[in-house]
């Protein structure tokens, strides 16, 4: 099979020449048959195809060079057509992970949590050596004051956005390290924003239309070193470590693609990447190791205890 990533928006139908009428009703009667034996893919969907997906906890344009770069390494190491899909939000990276629509999920903590515990099978493949011990970012407009501090509590008067409501970086963690300083996590003026990612935290932090937010610190530091953060926006604090980002592999997308050890297939990739490869540079990390699912009981433990786990 040759490699090659393929954009979702075309159908294969749209490369063949006119056919017969006998051939089109032959076409139509595989097709019928592929719809109704498949596992909730259209026809018009490579069954081959490995489907790649990730949390849109940044830019769309960031993201796209992102996973379209991670898509065409995958595809030329294992050989395999991959497909990189865009999603609307947190949400639904996990119900297409569940519905097996998207076959390898770069989720935060949180989220890897849902789609694992709703999806019976699903294996963590590898996650980046940051992501062993993550942190968030507490960051205030100038226009407050407050100087940089471990401090929690001054943020409680303060308009205060999340990034998405299940980002783990972005909401789940920071609302804990709130309210074990003492801060009620939903009980600021207004109640707290979301603004759906981190680059959006930033940019609302920096207009005003919040006094200050939380996002992860890899994208914080990112900014920063890109001269991309407004000099509205500080850092304020940074949250003590957590377990965070991994990707995790559907339990039928083995079966579908016809390898039979594509977990460990992946896992060797990602962990095999040499230092100053692209895919590393562009994740922000020297090197993936070994994910496991116990890596991120804690994050469980606390989804649980917020009410964002059920």
């Amino acid at each position: 099979m040759s490699s090659r990533r393929v954009a979702r928006s075309g159908g294969p139908d749209a490369l063949l020449p006119p056919l017969s009428r006998r051939a089109l009703l032959a076409g139509a009667g595989a097709a019928l048959a592929a719809a109704v034996t498949g596992c909730g893919r259209s026809a018009a969907s490579s069954p081959a195809a490995l489907h790649v997906g990730a949390v849109p906890d940044q830019d769309p344009d960031v993201l796209q060079r992102l996973h379209g770069t991670v898509a065409d390494a995958v595809s030329g190491a294992l050989d395999l057509e991959v497909e990189y899909t865009p999603v609307t939000d947190y949400a639904a990276a996990v119900s297409l992970f569940r519905t097996g629509d998207l076959d390898l999920v770069w989720f935060g903590g949180l989220t890897g949590v849902q789609a694992r515990l709703q999806t019976p099978g699903a294996e963590p493949v590898a996650q980046r050596d940051i992501d062993r011990a993550f942190t968030s970012v507490f960051v205030v407009n100038t226009g407050t004051g407050l100087a940089p501090s471990d401090d929690l509590t001054a943020l409680a008067p303060l308009r205060f956005t999340y990034g998405s409501e299940t980002s783990t970086s972005g909401r789940l963690m920071p609302a804990w390290f709130l309210r074990e300083a003492g801060v009620d996590p939903q009980g600021f003026p207004g109640g707290p924003g979301f603004s759906g990612s981190h680059d959006a935290t930033l940019a609302l932090v920096a207009s005003g239309s919040y006094q200050a937010g939380v996002l992860n610190s890899q994208v914080w530091r990112s900014r920063t070193e890109e001269g991309a953060v407004d000099p509205a926006v500080v850092r304020y604090a940074e949250s003590p470590p957590y377990a965070d980002y991994h990707w995790l592999l559907g339990p039928q997308a083995a079966a579908r693609t016809g390898v039979p050890d594509l977990r460990d297939r992946l896992a060797d990739f990602f962990t095999g990447l040499p230092p100053g490869d692209p895919v590393l540079e562009l994740f922000g990390a020297s090197a993936f190791v070994p994910a496991r699912a116990s890596d991120h009981d804690r994050i469980e433990e606390i989804g649980r205890d917020l009410g964002l786990v059920s």
